[in-house]
């Protein structure tokens, strides 16, 4: 199995398998797909972990099987192609992605379906199709320029260079830098952590972000005050009000 998914205390982790370089070929995308769907169907799974082991993330697309590709045969994938990263990018729960070593092409477009990127020190980022006639195909100019400014994406995407985890953590394209070795702990704890909160607030702050962000602020607005009011009607929100009343801030837990 090239990617693998197991379930501890509430953290689902996603696991490229494909050595040595966890290229994303056709049956990788089709496959995150149908663990993204997975992890969103399963009320055991409360957050995410998108992960490549310990030497690295993806380093892209599978160059060889789609130089086979003509025209028509991308016009008929390209689509399934973004689906897949769609899908992992609406996981309506915490995902994290835990960056080692190369995280290219189609990797680094994985990983900016997370909401927090954890990367390692000797990790390196880009979006380098550029060099190879095309532009990213997976949702790179879109969630790049969302997430760093358009003016930071058309560098990297018209230059193809890779950066440095140093470089990512100033360009806002990653979070956090960690030692190589620390990586995965890192992002277990902060899935974990997140994994013992109100899923449906989780959710509710998720969506609101996200779907705010592809629109106008009015409408962001009452994305965000339809989630708010619906909330009130759940037993997570008279858990934690009460125990706020009752205990003080922060020591509310959460089913």
């Amino acid at each position: 199995m090239t990617v693998t998914f197991e379930v501890r205390d509430g953290v689902g982790t996603i696991r490229l398998d494909r050595p040595p370089m966890n290229a994303l070929d056709v049956a990788i995308q089709d496959r995150l797909r149908e663990l993204a769907e997975e992890a969103t169907r399963r009320e055991d799974v409360r957050s995410v972990i998108l992960y490549g082991g310990e030497k690295v993330f993806a380093a892209g697309a599978d160059i060889k099987e789609m130089q086979a590709m003509d025209h028509t045969a991308m016009v008929l994938r390209s689509k399934g192609l973004q689906d897949a990263f769609t899908a992992v990018a609406r996981i309506p729960k915490p995902v994290v992605a835990a960056v080692t070593g190369y995280a290219l092409g189609g990797g680094c477009e994985l990983a900016l379906c997370a909401d927090f990127r954890i990367a390692a020190d000797n990790a390196k980022l880009g979006q380098p199709e550029i060099l190879l006639g095309l532009i990213p195909g997976a949702g790179g100019t879109q969630r790049l320029a969302r997430l760093i400014g358009p003016s930071r994406a058309k560098d990297l995407i018209f230059t193809g260079r890779m950066v440095k985890a140093e470089e990512a953590l100033a360009l806002g394209l990653v979070d956090r830098v960690v030692p190589a070795a620390e990586v995965y702990e890192r992002a277990y704890a902060w899935a974990a952590k997140l994994a013992k909160g109100p899923a449906l607030a989780l959710r509710a702050a998720k969506e609101s972000i996200d779907a705010g962000l592809e629109t106008d602020i009015d409408t962001g607005l009452t994305i965000e005050r339809t989630w708010f009011s619906g909330l009130f009607a759940t037993e997570d929100r008279e858990r934690g009000m009460r125990s706020f009343v009752e205990e003080g801030p922060g020591k509310a837990t959460f089913g």
